[in-house]
């Protein structure tokens, strides 16, 4: 039987689940965020998770995970699933889903055997340092974000292929075939979908191969209305009869570098071919008794986890209780130290060499937590180094899981909503603005906030440090969760809430996931929330510690898996062993199992 929860119904439900918050905090002056996901009341304030038996994929759409599991039930493992998924969204996602981008996916079979692939984007070869600074080295606005100076070295193709061929089990046309269709024959638009579309209307405008597409004779598309992308669907079909060479040697490549050299890019035939995906070891960590896989560099995401994680150990959190003044006065002190670490430590391991083990390690945590007074903010600064920069934020995650509990987290992206903007005419590809993800100049702040040292500097062939942190969570050598989401800077704080939620507070799955969130990321030096996060009189408390609180929107889309029931401990409803939850936070997503 195939479960589907579509971005209406969510979207309907966040309203609600919005005012329900709204009269909350009229009835208390407690910790009201926490009232909603109480266990008393969860039945009535949170949807339960849905549950499947065979296998399950959570995705940012509804056509995708269905893609996804028509492959599942076709014999395919999460790896041959996670390909289908990852091409379909290119096709129904096109703001974050992508073959112009690159990403991250971490493998986990069910006879413990773990892998990381890393299909990041690199710069091209004719980058430098200052390409984004004018003749005084000032950075210049919009020129790492759009247009084609903005566009790294796309990995995802490459990825793909890399992950079909050394664990996937199914021939790539089959793997493909959904894609295709999609692309070929076109979709139906729902309202998410027209919402999105419409945002990159403008800058479609701009670019004549984009509005062909994404745009009706100029205008935007409308909900039920049909999206067909028949340049993508020759490409896609490339990539099905030819593999890899189809996009980075034949007539793609050729058809995105004559676009780059013609608009001001730096791409060339070169760049493409010596580009390769990368198969390293996931980093691994432990927290009370969970076995934690995640994102190593150039990701920073697993670090920020796993350091965050080995403070926070030596707190009671469950007793503090939900989101109280001490609960998060602790966890923003551990990630401003997670998040100095990060921008001033990592980058492309090719590149730099930072002890990884020491930053994550329980001595370290000790003596970071030493420092964390219990009744006063940390002043960021003061923990030294230069300021951190922006990251983009759009970009997409999905879960999976098959019969055999192997499991992909997979996080992918094109930096920005829609990239850099631009498609190279005849491929239907929109290509990223994934340059801006470096240090464009040190201390400078990027398009969403993060400052960094010179280790992300831009260099030739270096791929840029990302926050994109796909994780799998085991105990005792039992699968127990899949979970990853986009958001930028703010990926690695969501998925520490939702472990901490899980582990820490009991929740159910949808109540980790559906939760108030906050953000601190070291610079700037302020704690961000998320509406109802905080209770007034636990901002009062928080600002008497000397915390600067700044609101903030929904930045995440958290695409999770549980393995045996819907809460840690929870008893199995009926014969249902996987349990998916998708974040109501954007107006698309689907849960589908079988």
């Amino acid at each position: 039987m195939s479960l589907d929860r579509g971005g209406r119904v969510w979207h309907d439900w966040t309203m609600t689940h919005r005012l329900t918050l709204r009269f909350g905090a009229l009835l208390t002056t407690l910790s009201f965020a926490l009232a909603p996901f109480a266990t008393q009341t969860a039945g009535a304030a949170v949807p339960a998770p849905v549950g499947a038996t065979h296998g399950m994929v959570v995705s940012a759409h509804h056509l995708a995970s269905d893609a996804g599991v028509a492959v599942l039930k076709d014999g395919g493992n999460a790896v041959d699933a996670a390909i289908a998924v990852a091409y379909a969204l290119a096709v129904t996602f096109p703001e974050a889903g992508n073959l112009g981008g690159g990403g991250f996916m971490t493998v986990r079979w069910h006879d413990g055997r773990e892998a990381f692939i890393d299909f990041r984007e690199t710069a091209p070869g004719a980058a430098t340092a200052r390409l984004f600074q004018d003749a005084s080295g000032h950075v210049i606005p919009g020129l790492s974000t759009r247009g084609y100076l903005a566009v790294g070295v796309p990995g995802t193709v490459a990825g793909l292929e890399m992950a079909r061929a050394r664990f996937g089990t199914l021939p790539r046309a089959r793997l493909m075939r959904e894609a295709i269709a999609l692309a070929r024959d076109g979709f139906v638009l729902d309202q998410g979908d027209a919402d999105f579309l419409a945002e990159g209307a403008a800058d479609f405008a701009k670019d004549p191969a984009s509005a062909a597409i994404f745009l009706d004779h100029g205008a935007p598309w409308r909900p039920g209305e049909r999206l067909v992308q028949t340049d993508l669907a020759g490409t896609l079909q490339a990539i099905a009869d030819d593999g890899a060479d189809a996009f980075y040697r034949g007539a793609t490549m050729r058809r995105i570098v004559a676009a780059s050299e013609a608009h001001g890019g730096i791409l060339s035939p070169a760049d493409f071919a010596a580009y390769r995906a990368v198969v390293r070891s996931p980093l691994d960590c432990d927290y009370r008794g969970f076995h934690i896989i995640s994102a190593p560099p150039p990701s920073s995401g697993g670090v920020v986890v796993c350091e965050a994680l080995a403070i926070l150990q030596g707190y009671p959190l469950s007793q503090m209780g939900f989101h109280s003044a001490a609960e998060v006065h602790v966890l923003t002190e551990a990630l401003r130290r997670a998040f100095h670490d990060r921008n001033l430590d990592l980058g492309d391991p090719a590149f730099v060499h930072p002890d990884i083990a020491a930053l994550i390690s329980p001595a370290y945590a000790a003596h970071l937590r030493a420092g964390i007074d219990p009744d006063r903010a940390t002043p960021s600064l003061s923990l030294g180094g230069v300021g951190a920069s922006p990251e983009g934020q759009n970009t997409t995650h999905f879960s999976i899981v098959d019969k055999d509990g192997n499991a992909v987290s997979l996080t992918y992206t094109l930096n920005d909503w829609f990239g850099a903007r631009v498609m190279a005419p005849g491929t239907g590809v929109l290509l990223n603005d994934e340059m801006d993800d470096f240090s464009s100049k040190t201390g400078v702040p990027n398009q969403f906030g993060l400052v960094e040292g010179t280790n992300n500097a831009i260099a030739p062939g270096k791929r840029p440090l990302s926050s994109m942190t796909p994780t799998i969570v085991t105990r005792n050598g039992a699968l127990v969760l899949v979970v990853g989401t986009p958001g930028g800077s703010h990926i690695p704080t969501a998925v520490l809430q939702v472990l901490l939620n899980l582990i820490d507070h009991g929740m159910t799955l949808t109540e980790a996931v559906d939760a108030p969130r906050i953000h601190e990321q070291w610079l700037p030096d302020t704690l961000y929330y998320e509406p109802y996060a905080l209770s007034p009189d636990t901002m009062a408390l928080l600002r008497a510690e000397g915390d600067r609180l700044t609101p903030m929107g929904y930045e995440n889309q958290v695409a999770a898996i549980l393995v045996g029931a819907p809460a840690l401990g929870a008893k199995p409803v009926g014969g249902e062993t996987l349990y998916g939850a998708i974040d109501p936070r954007l107006p698309t997503g689907s849960v589908a199992g079988w």
